[in-house]
């Protein structure tokens, strides 16, 4: 596949994951790999562009007054030194790609499968179980270099403790805090970022912000779940089944 190509799919990835409330780390990290970078870039790099996306998306959702801080404060506190702890782990580069086609089971879950809860439907979160489920993500999320939101999310809903733009908004921030966390923790063993970082992060705000606002204000979600979630499927079964 042409390096126009790349650009292209990554704009949408950064469109479609923002306009659910994701900074979209586990679908980069699908397509580096299909493209064959290496796991000590792709992670860092992967990061990196979360960064950038889950904050625009997560601006979008907070000043809708989506966000809820009582449900984000106590799984952050988990998140945040065990996702650290996550970024200084290693992991064998074929290990690696089948445990990300695995996670990326959980958006595709989320999305074929999950509906909106309403609000009649909310229940009340608990904050020892919020912790736990907090520090589980954390840790993978800083292990393969993602910020836990395709995790989280699925979760959320299941509990009844978010609704959909709720769920999107804790999400966006989850993902910005534990971005950082991770990298941090591969600043401590030496990281390395691709050549083209620089434009990797241009291309994929530009898709981010686009994203987050039309999904935020004006998309119909169920469209860019369904869509999102086949692109997902595509992308879990090659790093699962094939060598790539």
């Amino acid at each position: 596949m042409s390096v126009e190509l790349f650009y292209v799919i990554l704009f949408f990835v950064a469109f479609l994951y923002a306009a659910v409330g994701h900074g979209g780390a586990s679908g980069y990290l699908a397509l580096m790999a299909i493209y064959g970078i290496a796991p000590e870039e792709m992670k860092p790099t992967a990061l990196v562009l979360n960064l950038f996306v889950s904050i625009t998306s997560f601006t979008h959702y907070y000043r809708g007054g989506y966000f809820k801080y009582k449900i984000f404060i106590p799984m952050a506190a988990a998140s945040i030194p065990l996702a650290f702890i996550g970024g200084m782990m290693t992991v064998e580069e074929n290990i690696y790609k089948r445990i990300l086609g695995v996670l990326l089971l959980f958006p595709i879950l989320r999305f074929f499968f999950f509906k909106n809860v309403e609000d009649n439907e909310l229940k009340s979160h608990k904050v020892f179980f919020a912790i736990f489920i907090g520090g589980i993500v954390g840790l993978l999320s800083g292990m393969i270099g993602i910020g836990g939101g395709i995790i989280l999310s699925p979760i959320l809903l299941l509990l009844h403790w978010t609704n959909q733009k709720q769920t999107a908004a804790i999400s966006a921030a989850f993902i910005f805090v534990n971005s950082v966390a991770g990298l941090g923790g591969m600043l401590t063993q030496g990281i390395s970022f691709t050549k083209d970082m620089v434009l990797y992060v241009i291309v994929a705000f530009i898709g981010g912000f686009l994203g987050a606002y039309l999904g935020a204000k004006r998309f119909n979600h169920n469209v860019l779940k369904y869509v999102l979630a086949t692109v997902l499927l595509l992308a879990s079964y090659k790093l699962i089944f094939t060598s790539a």
